[in-house]
């Protein structure tokens, strides 16, 4: 039997996904517009205080969805300070695309996959063609993490060699993440996943000061006591990454010597823009989101995800066929970059699912549920007051919008 509940208690799966359960499949009707975001909120507060706790993984059909609930979940959390709400965004590329994301981008995506398996409570949002990503490894984000202390005794050249074997690079003035300065016995740095920039003063062998510092003014700020730096791209540099590139390069991609080759540079130390999408040769396997989540994960499913993705795939077999014939760039195919339909679906079975239904209930139907239901006390008063049962009926089943109230009595 299904409950009518509210949107301030949403039913949230109730099996644990594990070896001896099988995952539970639940089915939310009825919420038009933002009423969806408040739902998920909710059900996010209500997942983090549950003895199993873990984030909400929301999965919606495109990116401008990803970012309006965002702006909407966003908007929620401030005004409670309860939960935190993450974008896993996507490269904004195109498939097989010839230049690289940005680097912000790549900031918060490493900041996202960091984050993820420490989270207990909240809400990370990923589209569905950003879901069928290959990444890297969950161990390389941990090995490939450095945490700096004021105090703590280090060379400043010992320094800028660990920065450069995690990808930063090394530039006159730091702008954007993943940048670095030498000045003397002052390093600048703008680590991946910080907001500002960082500047590092330098006494002998010890990091005597560290402060924040603008980087269009370039003065220094407030003092801090330590940085968490992630590493610089989603992908190791150094050599022992660079020959595994080279080793797998002539095993899948068949070898091209010359200048402008993928190959030829990389070997060379230099990545080329849309070298992401060689992603796959720089480790010996490859992790997706999936991997990077608890078992207790509950999963939303938001918007028409099986046009989106087969939309996707469609594009993705375009773009591979129209480009893998340049020598100078050859592609590698589709199933070493991207999750396939079969595959997702398969990893979906491992967790407990809600589905956002896109077709609404009739209210009679709602009415019946409604006659079925418990209602939570919390919410929504018990009464037999006509007013009341309609204003329970308008979060159902009202095309044009919904009124909500927390008020705990329905008066005539």
């Amino acid at each position: 039997m299904r409950q009518a509940n509210s949107i301030f208690d949403p039913i949230l799966s109730s099996v644990a996904s594990t070896q001896n359960k099988s995952a539970d499949k639940k089915t939310w009707h009825n919420l038009i517009g933002s009423s969806a975001s408040l739902a998920i909120y909710h059900a996010a507060l209500q997942n983090g205080i549950s003895t199993n706790k873990a984030p909400i993984l929301l999965i919606t059909q495109d990116t401008p969805s990803a970012l309006r609930l965002e702006h909407e979940l966003s908007s929620l959390a401030n005004n409670e300070k309860a939960c935190d709400i993450c974008l896993f965004p996507d490269w904004e590329t195109l498939p097989y695309d010839s230049f690289s994301p940005h680097q912000d981008i790549i900031s918060q995506r490493l900041t996202t996959l960091y984050q993820l398996s420490r989270m207990q409570q909240g809400v990370v949002i990923v589209p569905i063609n950003t879901l069928l990503q290959r990444l890297a490894p969950k161990q390389f984000l941990e090995a490939n993490s450095l945490l700096i202390k004021q105090g703590e005794k280090k060379d400043l050249h010992q320094l800028r060699q660990e920065l450069e074997n995690c990808g930063y690079r090394c530039v006159d003035q730091v702008m954007e993440h993943g940048e670095f300065s030498v000045r003397g016995a002052i390093l600048d740095l703008y680590p991946m996943g910080s907001k500002t920039p960082f500047r590092l003063d330098f006494f002998d062998d010890e990091i005597d000061e560290i402060r924040l510092f603008d980087p269009d003014s370039q003065r220094s700020t407030d003092k801090v006591n330590k940085i968490e730096l992630l590493p610089a791209h989603e992908f190791p540099t150094d050599k022992a990454a660079i020959n595994l590139f080279r080793s797998q390069y002539r095993e899948h991609l068949k070898t091209n010597n010359e200048k402008e080759s993928i190959y030829h540079q990389v070997s060379n130390g230099i990545l080329p823009n849309g070298i992401e999408y060689y992603l796959p040769l720089f480790f010996e396997q490859t992790n997706t989101l999936f991997d990077y989540l608890s078992t207790q994960t509950q999963i939303i499913l938001h918007g028409d995800i099986d046009h989106a993705l087969e939309q996707y795939w469609l594009d993705i077999n375009y773009r591979y066929e129209n480009r893998r014939y340049d020598p100078t760039r050859p592609l590698l195919p589709p199933k070493k970059l991207f999750l396939h339909r079969d595959e997702l679906y398969l990893e979906l079975k491992n967790f407990n699912r809600i589905t956002i239904a896109k077709t609404l209930q009739s209210k009679e139907t709602a009415e019946k549920e409604l006659n079925k239901s418990t209602l939570n006390k919390s919410t929504l008063n018990k009464s037999k007051d006509s007013k009341c049962n309609n204003l329970l009926l308008n979060v159902f089943v009202k095309k044009r919008g919904i009124f909500i109230t927390r008020s705990h009595r329905c008066q005539n």
